[in-house]
C-alpha cells in the first residue's frame, strides 16, 4: 500500500471562520488521491472502450477531531495511503495531524467513469480497464460500511441517525442553487465533488443561520450522479436534529430539472458557546 506524507502551513487558503477549511481539505486530499492513483496505476486513463476515463469519487467519510482548533501558521502533516479495492475502484485514507495530534481522518473511494456522449454529464457510465496495475486488496469493514450506507441512502432506507443521534423529519423549505461554471465545475467539466459540501453548508446557513458557527464532527458524502453546466440543483434536508449541543442533518441533492437525486450528505456538528 503506497504511502505519501507532506507538510503544510495553515494560511488563508487553508482556513475559514471555523478553523481548518473542510472545503480546502477535500480539494487537497482529492488531489492527493488522484496523484497517487496516477503514479501507482501507471495508466494513461484511456479506457477499454476507447475514450478518456476519469476517477470520480463515489463516497467520502470525514471524521474531525480538532479542525476548529487550527490557527494561522500552524504546521500540518497529511499522510495518504492508497489501495485498489476493485477492478476500477480505489480507496484512500488521509490522516491530518498537527503538533497536538490527529486533526482529521478522511476516507475517499473512487471509480473510473467515462462519458458515452461528448460533454453530457448525464451520459456518464462506468469505464473498464483490463490492464490496470495494482493488486486488489481484500474488503475491509470500513469500505463495506461506506458502500452499504451509500446504497441505503440512495434508496432512502437509512438516515434516521447520525453518530448515534436520532434525526427527525425536517420542516424547512428546499434551497435551490445554480452552480457556477467558473467555481463549481472542474477542468473535466464535471460538477466538482467538493462543491457538494459547499452547497450543503450554504443551505444550512441559509436555513438556520447558526451564529455560533458549529464545529464539524463528521461528514459523509455519497455521489450518485452529476449535472451539466447551466442546470440547477435543489438541496433538501430530509431529516435533522438541532439542539443547544449539536446540529445533525441528512441532505439530499437533486437536479431541479428532473428531480433525480445525485448525492446524499450526512453532517454532524457540535455547537460552541462563548
Amino acid at each position: 500500500m503506497p504511502r505519501h506524507d507532506d507538510t503544510y502551513r495553515a494560511g488563508m487558503p487553508q482556513l475559514n471562520c471555523a478553523g481548518l477549511s473542510e472545503n480546502w481539505l477535500l480539494k487537497e486530499c482529492g488531489d492527493r488521491h488522484w496523484d497517487a492513483l496516477a503514479r501507482e496505476t501507471a495508466s494513461d486513463f484511456i479506457s477499454d472502450e476507447g475514450g478518456r476515463a476519469y476517477a470520480a469519487f463515489t463516497s467520502i467519510r470525514l471524521r474531525a477531531e480538532g479542525m476548529h482548533d487550527v490557527r494561522e501558521n500552524d504546521a500540518l502533516c497529511i499522510r495518504t495511503e492508497l489501495s485498489r479495492v476493485g477492478p476500477v475502484r480505489h480507496f484512500s485514507e488521509h490522516r491530518v495531524s498537527g503538533k497536538g495530534g490527529t486533526i482529521a481522518a478522511l476516507s475517499m473511494m473512487s471509480t473510473f467513469v467515462r462519458r458515452t456522449e461528448a460533454r453530457n454529464n448525464r451520459s456518464v457510465a462506468r469505464a473498464s480497464f483490463a490492464n490496470l496495475k495494482g493488486e486488489i486488496a481484500p474488503m475491509n469493514p470500513l469500505i463495506a460500511d461506506m458502500q452499504d450506507r451509500a446504497r441505503k441512502l440512495r434508496l432512502r432506507e437509512a438516515g434516521a441517525s447520525i453518530d448515534g443521534f436520532a434525526l427527525h423529519e425536517a420542516e424547512c423549505a428546499p434551497v435551490e442553487f445554480l452552480p457556477c461554471p467558473y467555481s463549481d465545475f472542474n477542468g473535466a467539466d464535471f460538477l466538482y465533488f467538493a462543491s457538494f459540501q459547499a452547497f450543503v453548508d450554504r443551505a444550512e446557513w441559509q436555513t438556520w443561520r447558526l451564529a455560533d458557527l458549529p464545529a464539524l464532527v463528521s461528514r459523509e458524502l455519497h455521489y450518485h450522479g452529476n449535472i451539466n453546466v447551466g442546470e440547477g440543483l435543489r438541496a433538501t434536508f430530509r431529516r435533522a436534529s438541532i439542539d443547544d449541543a449539536r446540529i445533525a442533518h441528512w441532505c439530499e441533492i437533486e437536479r431541479t430539472r428532473d428531480g433525480v437525486k445525485i448525492a446524499d450528505v450526512l453532517t454532524h456538528k457540535t455547537r460552541r458557546r462563548a
